[in-house]
């Protein structure tokens, strides 16, 4: 539960997101995308700077500032596309969360946050990622204190934004800013769409076939983030002995059941294991299940259903999913030293 004043936090992060209609439409300036992305849509409140995206990666690695050593990129790993590299992360508290920690390639694009979409921004995901128990545990109050104590970070928020001051509403937009860079993008699949009818091979053209047509993949995982951004029950989960509600939570619709976010196919060869709560290892297993119509349930997608794929198909379509390993987050890695 949220303290009154991680509400009130909550609250103009939640006041970003319904402002949305505000996004800049401006290119990203400095900030160069691999070819086959549009243009970063930057919050009119927390454009874009490279001292910004500086500061918000050492804050992103830095694992004092929670004071248990948690940190975003220990669920987020760089080296793993930036994506959880066991089922279930374990947090501040020693507990293990209920969900994946789900990619942040290209969350940039992303229309609402988590795999519920209960936060409309990356900035009001990070106050969530800060305050859960089973996450970082802590609070903003404590945050700004421990950044406050170290002195050479002073001096790095005046160049993000003008002065000193170091608030927990700065800690969020400059953490949000280098989310927003974290991408993926020029992918042999990018290339083939512009026109380099030689990025794909016969196989994974044959398995592109089969992706846009008898496999209706292409209904939920739309270009150019490979993702519509809404929500879907396949049945996961409600095979459990106290099922996740999934969207429900967040809506209190009952159609809303068992539904999660269609999540990008970005790099997906690279992000094991697959689905909100990590059951398949590979992704011939995450392709076996939709061809047995995912999990019968009340409100199962109809338009999951039952389809027959041979085992060449199955090659070709695995060969066409390592097609949309891309190029950005790679050169990304963890700071070396932080500030004293």
């Amino acid at each position: 539960m949220f303290s009154a004043s991680q509400r009130a936090i909550l609250a103009g992060l939640l006041l970003l997101g319904m402002a949305s209609s505000a996004w800049s439409q401006q290119p990203s300036h400095s900030f160069t995308l691999p070819p086959g992305l549009p243009p970063i849509p930057w919050p009119a409140d927390n454009p874009y700077s490279a001292e910004k995206a500086a500061l918000g990666k050492l804050l992103f690695f830095d694992g004092r500032l929670a004071g248990n050593g948690i940190s975003c990129a220990t669920c987020h790993d760089p080296s793993h596309a930036f994506a959880g590299a066991v089922p279930f992360p374990t947090g501040a508290n020693g507990q293990m969360e209920t969900r994946h920690a789900p990619t942040l390639l290209n969350r940039a694009w992303g229309k609402s946050q988590l795999w519920d979409g209960r936060m409309p921004t990356l900035e009001a995901q990070i106050l969530n990622a800060v305050v859960e128990p089973d996450e970082m545990g802590t609070t903003p109050e404590a945050i700004e204190q421990r950044l406050r104590a170290i002195k050479g970070y002073a001096p790095l928020f005046a160049a993000a934004f003008g002065d000193e001051a170091i608030t927990f509403d700065r800690f969020t937009k400059a953490i949000a800013t280098f989310e927003r860079t974290i991408v993926s993008g020029n992918s042999a699949y990018d290339r083939y769409l512009a026109g380099d009818k030689s990025a794909l091979t016969k196989r994974q053209k044959a398995g592109l076939d089969f992706f846009n047509h008898k496999g209706e993949c292409a209904e939920c995982h739309t270009a150019p983030n490979l993702t519509d951004e809404k929500f879907v029950n396949v049945g996961i989960g409600t095979d459990r002995t106290t099922p996740d509600p999934g969207r429900e939570a967040v809506t209190h619709k009952k159609s809303d059941t068992g539904k999660f976010k269609v999540p990008t196919l970005r790099d997906v060869s690279r992000r094991a294991p697959y689905m909100h709560d990590g059951r398949f290892r590979t992704l011939g297993e995450v392709l076996d299940f939709y061809a047995k119509g995912g999990i019968a349930n009340r409100q199962l997608d109809s338009r999951l259903t039952p389809f027959y794929m041979d085992e060449q198909t199955r090659a070709d379509l695995l060969d066409f999913l390592s097609a949309l390993n891309g190029e950005g987050w790679q050169s990304i890695s963890a700071p070396t030293e932080f500030p004293q």
